[in-house]
This record gives structure tokens, C-alpha cells and sequence, in this order.
């Protein structure tokens, strides 16, 4: 490993396609890897807004997890279409999320445009996310991995595109997610009791 590797380290990134069968046990897997195994907070962020169909998305999947009969045992839910977490609060409730789960393992969610190939895409990736960026909002980078979901086309007017992107593609992708993080959130729990 060469100095170069060391002060820039790449991210790590992998695609699934949110139709495919195994997308959620994929999904679940990939942050079983890339989550270290230590007592941390897990504190998940769904980033995006109730007011425009195409950032809905992470508070779609926040609220998909909270309104389950089912308890989640080791993540901590921030950001649902009742609460959301956007561009107007994010620095704020950052702060909050830094006073209740100090040196937590944070996951961002959000929407995002990209090529037209790539609509439907759902990427995890290491290290942080940039909320805003498809639409040239200055925020705060957050998180130390990421899942950027792929909702319309960018290129050209992205708040009229975001304004304009079908509902279903949303909550379809919404869903794949909250199914993943539930399953990821059994595997967690698996692991914690076979550990005891």
C-alpha cells in the first residue's frame, strides 16, 4: 500500500438492483461486512423531504421502519416523512445524534439522480455521503457508510426532476431498504446472542 492509499482511501461501492430477488439479503449482508462488529450505537439517518416525491425516499424508509409491529433492536431511526431530516435541520440534528449516540456507527440514506441505466440502483458505500450534491446544496457530509438510491436522471433541472419522479420507483426502493435494515437488524441480534 503506497502513501497515496493510505491519505485518499477509495471508497468502497457496490450496486444491487432493488427488483432483484436477493437484493435485500444482499443488501443486509453487505452491512453486516462493512459495520465493525463493536459495541456502537447504530444510528440510521433518512435524509430527504415529504415535499418533493423524488427526496422522499429516505423518510419513506425511515417511516417503514418505525411503523413496524416489530421493534428494532440495535439501530437507532432518525428522519421519516412526520420528522424529516433535510437540508433546513440537518446541522441541527446532527448535533442531536452527536449528544444521545456519541461515537456511534452512522448510516445516511438518501435519494439520488444519476443515468438513466443506473434508475432503481440502490448503492452502499463506505465512508460518507453528501446530501444535496445532485442539486448543488452545500451540507454537511454525513455518515460512515452510505446508501444512495438511484430515483430519476440526472443532467438537467434536478428539483423539477426530483418534483417529477414517479412515486412507485420511490416506495418500491423505499421498501427494498427497510427490508434489508430489518433483516441487517436480525443478524445483528443473531450475532449478539451467539456471542453471549
Amino acid at each position: 500500500m503506497n502513501l497515496k492509499d493510505i491519505l485518499f482511501p477509495k471508497k468502497q461501492e457496490k450496486r444491487f438492483y432493488y427488483a432483484e430477488k436477493t437484493a435485500t439479503l444482499k443488501i443486509a449482508k453487505t452491512l453486516k461486512e462493512w459495520i465493525p462488529k463493536q459495541e456502537k450505537d447504530i444510528v440510521v439517518v433518512c435524509i430527504g423531504t415529504d415535499r418533493s416525491t423524488g427526496d422522499s425516499l429516505g423518510p419513506m424508509v425511515g417511516t417503514l421502519l418505525k411503523d413496524q409491529s416489530l421493534n428494532l433492536s440495535n439501530l437507532y431511526i432518525y428522519g421519516t416523512l412526520e420528522q424529516p431530516v433535510h437540508a433546513k435541520n440537518l446541522e441541527e440534528q446532527l448535533e442531536v445524534i452527536s449528544e444521545k449516540h456519541p461515537d456511534a456507527n452512522i448510516l445516511a440514506i438518501d435519494a439520488c439522480l444519476g443515468k438513466q441505466s443506473s434508475i432503481g440502483s440502490i448503492i452502499i458505500g463506505s465512508g460518507p455521503m453528501r446530501p444535496g450534491a445532485a442539486v448543488q446544496k452545500q451540507l454537511p457530509e454525513i455518515g460512515d457508510l452510505y446508501i444512495s438510491a438511484v430515483v430519476n436522471i440526472s443532467g438537467y433541472m434536478e428539483y423539477f426532476v426530483l418534483q417529477n419522479t414517479r412515486l412507485s420507483i420511490v416506495m418500491n426502493m423505499a421498501k427494498e431498504i427497510a427490508h434489508a435494515l430489518r433483516l441487517f437488524d436480525y443478524l445483528v441480534s443473531k450475532e449478539k446472542k451467539a456471542t453471549k
